[in-house]
């Protein structure tokens, strides 16, 4: 029970990370939210579906990488928090910029005539080839993993995360298919912004703080 209770805390704050994230429009949620607008609903769950897809390709990735390096060096551990730190101390430096900016966020639409399953790989191919990709995933498997980590803790965020994506990607897709949606989330941007860097620095110190 003592070991479940010293992962714990690591694996929730890689949900948290991982959810705070979802409101954090980058080039993949305004992918989807872009393809409900100007297109449709199901053609916007079909791109959130693909880009959920991505994201746990991803993650399986990150997790066999950073598995590998650390069972060799785990004094390699340390550069990656350091590098995790880094990155969410930057989304927090773009959020709090977003909120002091007047401009209403821009979403990449994508017009295209062909079926569900086209918007499905278009998604998964905006994952597979954001370069930030990487840095978000090391900065959440991060919380979770280190040197003498057991096999489960790793599918325990896997599970959660990929949940965490399917269902918020879905989520933007269907709500932003609604101009009420729309409108609301404009109003409320900043304030939104604000919040998420406010987490997003949390989340940077305690990677920092947190012992190996």
């Amino acid at each position: 029970m003592e070991q479940y209770s010293h992962y714990l805390p690591g694996i929730l704050i890689a949900y948290g990370v991982m959810m705070i994230g979802m409101f954090s429009p980058g080039p993949n949620i305004l992918s989807v939210i872009g393809t409900s607008m100007s297109v449709g609903r199901k053609q916007g769950k079909a791109l959130a579906w693909g880009v959920s897809s991505g994201s746990l390709l991803w993650a399986l990735l990150t997790w066999f990488g950073l598995t590998t390096v650390l069972t060799v060096y785990a004094s390699v551990l340390v550069i990656i928090k350091f590098i995790g730190a880094g990155y969410l101390l930057w989304l927090a430096f773009k959020a709090f910029r977003s909120a002091a900016s007047p401009n209403d966020m821009i979403v990449r639409q994508l017009n295209m005539s062909d079926g569900n399953s086209t918007y499905y790989r278009r998604g998964l191919l905006i994952q597979m080839t954001n370069p930030k990709a990487v840095l978000s995933w090391i900065a959440i498997m991060s919380f979770g993993l280190g040197s003498g980590a057991p096999f489960w803790v790793g599918l325990v965020i896997i599970a959660g995360t990929t949940l965490i994506s399917f269902v918020g990607h879905t989520t933007y897709a269907v709500a932003f298919s609604t101009a009420p949606m729309v409108a609301g989330y404009r109003r409320a941007r900043r304030w939104i912004e604000v919040g998420l860097g406010t987490f997003f620095c949390f989340a940077g110190y305690k990677l920092l703080t947190t012992k190996l």
